[in-house]
């Protein structure tokens, strides 16, 4: 009888074990074939965007990442290694065997050769190594091949911008022929070497040309946007003619306008309002961007020369007519953009656009303290504000308008063979300053002008990769009352804690002994 009851206990355990294994090796076989990810971050930036899945599931043919990377480098680079490590793996997850990758160290000398020779170049970063500062050279590049095309990322930066590099890298390889977008010339536009960082930044994804509204008859037929940026002197009625017959076809464009003129260089700084002669052609589109200038409590700096004493020293105060925009709608334009500095801008007017039969969408805003200035106004760093100068909220900075647009020639000799346009779209904003070099250091800027031209040529599916932000989000801010209560919470409540539980240890011990004592006595 013992015999058979350990029998039967070692055939039950072994069928446990047999159970345990074969539920492991189902779940095994499950998770290789549907697996799932949880991303607990706010805007979801280790998750990828629906216009990277489906770039990745549509590929045609194998795109090979090759990954040069320095191994063993210290905090914070080997987070890039992780980071760049997850990000293929989700790519691969999604593409299946459309993507592949391989990491290699290029520790040996053939393997830095090779790397440099793909376009991957070594960088300089500082470790600490037995207590010292050391400088090493170090990998940290990627390059993307497909068919007998080659794109490189010479060195990963920044996180937050990784994925939407990644596929626009693999857009760029796997499109055979550039979508073209226009800069308007002729009438005084802000010049190409003044903005070159957005150009350039425009030029990997675009084949970038020049029109001049002057002397051209017509847009190319094949813009895929045109951008009018800052034009300083009055357009003719044919150069307007030029851009309403574009519009007529289906074009899109972005205007983004200085209607103050402002004048930085004279003893006294003015700005006053400027006609550039797009006022009717805009008003007939439903919009219409104000000869005014927003100031905003939330502003940008500048660096000013102050006198103390025998000596000029050099020092950053707020500058309201520098507006920090903050507020977005959730076009996909500005959604998740954290911030924009625009450089005297003016309101934007879209009261009109639904009679028209219109959409229009304000894209960003001032702040809820803020206000505007009309006719010639002293933009002084150091000029005194009333109350009353901060009395208007959430003035509109930039729109979108979309649908059928009337021709702005209706029943003139200029009028083209189409009065109304088919459903397109067009971004307008108060600002032809902002994409500037020395403003585009702001990522706000940079990136909000790029998804201009990307929502325009119809590749919004890119912006809302772009606009993910790795960067860690503010703090809310706290009253001093609470920020004292938390600072002695800190310092009193751990050891109190410990006190506390040493004091119930030694009433539960000391109990625990007269008891004992009691039971002994008895």
């Amino acid at each position: 009888m013992n015999q058979r009851t350990a029998s039967g206990k070692r055939l039950h355990a072994a069928l446990r074990v047999a159970l345990v294994l074969a539920i492991l090796i189902l779940i095994n076989f499950v998770s290789v074939r549907l697996f799932t990810r949880v991303d607990l971050t706010d805007q979801k930036v280790f998750t990828l965007s629906d216009a990277s899945r489906r770039l990745v599931e549509q590929l045609d043919d194998r795109v090979t990442v090759t990954a040069y990377f320095t191994e063993d480098l210290p905090a914070p680079y080997n987070n890039t290694r992780r980071s760049v490590l997850d990000m293929l793996n989700e790519y691969r997850a999604y593409a299946g065997a459309g993507l592949q990758y391989t990491f290699v160290d290029p520790s040996t000398e053939t393997a830095e050769q090779e790397a440099q020779q793909q376009g991957v170049p070594p960088v300089e970063v500082q470790v600490v190594e037995q207590d010292k500062f050391q400088v090493k050279r170090a990998y940290l590049g990627l390059v993307l091949q497909y068919e007998d095309r080659k794109e490189a990322i010479p060195v990963v930066q920044n996180l937050g911008s990784l994925e939407y590099d990644l596929s626009a890298a693999i857009k760029r390889l796997t499109t055979r022929t550039k979508k073209r977008v226009g800069y308007a010339q002729g009438h005084g536009e802000t010049p190409v070497n003044q903005w070159q960082r957005a150009y350039q930044e425009l030029a990997r994804n675009y084949d970038v040309i020049p029109v001049d509204l002057a002397a051209s008859a017509d847009v190319p037929a094949d813009l895929a946007a045109l951008l009018v940026i800052a034009p300083t002197q009055k357009l003719s009625d044919s150069a307007s003619a030029v851009i309403d017959r574009y519009i007529m076809r289906g074009g899109t464009a972005a205007f983004l306008l200085n209607r103050m003129s402002v004048d930085l260089n004279s003893q006294y700084r003015f700005a006053q309002p400027t006609d550039v002669g797009l006022d009717n052609l805009l008003e007939s589109y439903g919009v219409r961007v104000n000869a005014d200038l927003i100031r905003d409590q939330q502003c940008a700096n500048i660096t000013v020369m102050r006198q103390q004493g025998f000596f000029q020293i050099q020092s950053q105060v707020p500058f309201p007519y520098l507006p920090n925009a903050s507020s977005f709608s959730e076009n996909p334009v500005v959604k998740d953009l954290r911030s924009i500095i625009f450089f005297f801008a003016s309101s934007v007017d879209t009261s009109f656009a639904s009679s028209r039969g219109l959409t229009a969408e304000v894209l960003v805003r001032s702040s809820e303290q803020s206000g505007r200035a009309t006719g010639m106004t002293l933009v002084d760093p150091f000029a005194q504000y009333q109350p009353t100068d901060w009395n208007e909220r959430s003035l509109p900075l930039a729109a979108a308008v979309t649908g059928s647009f009337t021709s702005a020639f209706e029943g003139t000799p200029l009028a083209p063979s189409t009065l109304r346009s088919p459903a397109t779209r067009m971004v307008v904003v108060g600002d032809g300053d902002f994409m500037k070099d020395e403003l585009a250091g702001s990522r706000g800027n940079a990136t909000f002008f790029s998804n201009i031209v990307d929502y325009l040529a119809d590749d919004a599916g890119l912006i809302t990769i772009r606009s993910k932000n790795l960067a860690q989000p503010p703090l809310d801010v706290v009253d001093d009352g609470t920020k004292q209560a938390m600072k002695y919470s800190n310092l009193l409540l751990p050891p109190l804690l410990v006190v506390g539980y040493g004091l119930l240890r030694w009433r539960r011990r000391t109990a625990l002994k007269r008891a004992l004592e009691a039971g002994g006595v008895r």
